[in-house]
């Protein structure tokens, strides 16, 4: 499988371009601020035709570009119904302040958007993404699952798993016991050689970040003792 990521806009939100092979099609994940130029560089060095956008969440630095992709190339956007939303108000989960950035910005939806379901199968670009509802980061945060050629794993967790931290859970949407759930239902039960394709920052491991990441770790020891989770979400990212 071919995986191309890197980041675009003022947070360096990560966008992914995966497809089976060059020359073929691809699907684009997360094409947030400013990531037209980047997204249309790497297509045009790998030979790529999008068939679809999937969004791991509403926040804009993660799908400010997908309508104008989404018209350039017709093709439709996935989001989860609960983020959907932001897709006309992005400030609307950004609080008060983060709100002021859009006031006068004209905000283009992409024509043809398409609900994601908690545990669907879709078959985009001849790859298949199993969708997993993550919700704490925002209340439609979700994680594609996807297999390698090779058999290896790949989850793109967008902002509910970092190396080292999890997402923030301050903003409007966000919910920290809901965090928790989602880590403790969806994500430690992965297999430890899964490769985490996150939002923001490097790749890592399912087994990395069970070993050295603290929110998961506090998970961990709390499932063999009676104590409560503790510990907070990083508020930079």
């Amino acid at each position: 499988m071919l995986v191309v990521g890197f980041p675009v806009g003022q947070l360096q939100a990560n966008c992914y371009v995966l497809a089976p092979a060059e020359g073929g099609q691809c699907v684009v994940v997360d094409p947030g601020q400013d990531a037209v130029e980047s997204v249309t560089e790497r297509l045009r060095r790998h030979r790529l035709t999008p068939a679809a956008v999937l969004l791991t969440h509403g926040h804009f630095d993660h799908v400010f570009s997908a309508a104008d992709l989404c018209r350039a190339h017709d093709i439709p956007a996935w989001v989860h119904p609960a983020d959907a939303y932001m897709l006309t108000d992005p400030g609307a989960a950004l609080g008060p302040q983060g709100r002021q950035l859009f006031d006068g910005v004209e905000v283009s939806v992409p024509p043809d958007v398409r609900e994601l379901t908690d545990g669907a199968k879709l078959d985009l670009a001849g790859i298949r993404f199993e969708v997993t509802h993550a919700p704490g980061h925002t209340g439609g945060s979700v994680m594609f699952g996807a297999e390698s050629d090779e058999g290896g794993r790949l989850l793109l967790s967008g902002d509910t798993l970092f190396p080292g931290a999890i997402g923030r859970t301050d903003l409007p949407g966000g919910d920290h016991e809901r965090m928790l759930e989602t880590l403790r239902n969806s994500v430690l039960p992965l297999e430890d050689e899964t490769v985490v394709l996150p939002g923001h920052g490097p790749t890592t491991t399912i087994g990395r970040e069970r070993a050295g990441n603290p929110f998961l770790q506090d998970l961990v020891e709390a499932s063999t003792s009676s104590g409560p989770a503790v510990g907070d979400s990083d508020p930079s990212l």
